[in-house]
């Protein structure tokens, strides 16, 4: 540690994985991946209504 100035930022200790280049083009990877992500931010919206109604239905409503 007094070789890194007594700091202690984890990453001063150990080593970080080498990144490995998939081939995708930035504008396509960033085109997929945001579409994917409005999908699951939709299932996840429909998902939380499901469990509120079952919720309900077993007498745990919301509070008001």
């Amino acid at each position: 540690m007094r070789d890194h100035d007594y700091v202690l930022t984890p990453g001063r200790y150990v080593g970080a994985a080498a990144v490995e280049e998939d081939g995708e083009l930035f504008e396509e990877k960033m085109s997929r991946l945001t579409i994917e992500l409005w999908a699951q931010q939709a299932a996840a919206t429909k998902l939380d209504a499901l469990i509120r109604a079952n919720l309900e239905a077993i007498g745990y409503a919301a509070p008001q």
